[in-house]
């Protein structure tokens, strides 16, 4: 009887010396799981900025997963980096996920709530894409280059990265973005017959954000072009496209 009380105590003690597995590495595995799928998922189907969704309808159970890690995905005491990269992927994500719910469909448009009101589970809360946009990201880092890494289904949107947005490369990837989408003669339309150049209605509709960060549409557009707007020329904007960025159109 004193052997087995023995033998009881050393593992017990055994147990009690183990090293915990420290929070940074759940973290490391979560992270590693979640934005290298997501990775795989976009280069599967997405080119140039645009989404095969007939190939990713027929690949959906892989998104259905991404969307039940985005549900349940840990944010505690995650860094700021971390936070930021994930509400993009989840934004994009979702998106994807909402159009495949619908699809074929001309217009993400055609879909009523499809921006305010159909809710998803995000990271343990429950959360419309237009909260995700203005709470999670706006509200929070104020930086106006998020507007060219969101992705809402629409052909006039700047265009889809085709990897993860990472927590350790977000910065140097967002950079990447607005450079892209404002170096791009369909995005920022130069018309020197008329001296005027015509932008994205996004910088109507988010203009406050823009101006918070330069004196002037033109000076932030300018910040991102390796060539600058010529300077006198008036500004104006281009209607939007709503139409699906499907890739096979």
């Amino acid at each position: 009887m004193a052997i087995i009380k023995r033998f009881l105590l050393l593992i017990c003690l055994s147990v009690l010396a183990a090293p915990a597995k420290p929070a940074a590495a759940a973290s490391a595995t979560q992270q590693q799981d979640f934005y290298g799928a997501t990775s795989g998922l976009l280069q599967d189907h997405v080119q140039e900025g645009q989404v095969n969704y007939r190939s990713l309808q027929e690949d959906k159970a892989r998104l259905q997963r991404l969307v039940q890690q985005l549900a349940i995905y840990d944010l505690r005491n995650a860094p700021a980096a971390e936070c930021k990269a994930f509400y993009l992927n989840a934004y994009n994500l979702l998106v994807l996920w909402q159009v495949l719910e619908h699809y074929p469909l001309p217009s993400v448009m055609d879909v009523p709530g499809f921006f305010d009101k159909r809710q998803y589970r995000v990271a343990g809360e429950n959360l419309t894409l237009n909260q995700l946009e203005k709470q999670k990201l706006m509200a929070t880092y104020r930086d106006a280059r998020v507007h060219f890494a969101l992705v809402c289904a629409a052909r006039s949107c700047p265009p889809l990265l085709n990897t993860a947005y990472l927590p350790d490369r977000v910065e140097e990837q967002l950079e990447a973005q607005a450079k892209r989408a404002l170096q791009d003669p369909a995005f920022v339309r130069i018309h020197p017959d008329e001296r005027k150049v015509l932008v994205s209605e996004l910088f109507k509709w988010y203009r406050p954000d823009f101006l918070r960060q330069a004196p002037s549409l033109a000076a932030y557009i300018n910040r991102f072009r390796s060539t600058p707007l010529p300077p006198g020329y008036r500004l104006g904007y281009y209607p939007y496209n709503w139409g699906l960025n499907d890739s096979r159109k």
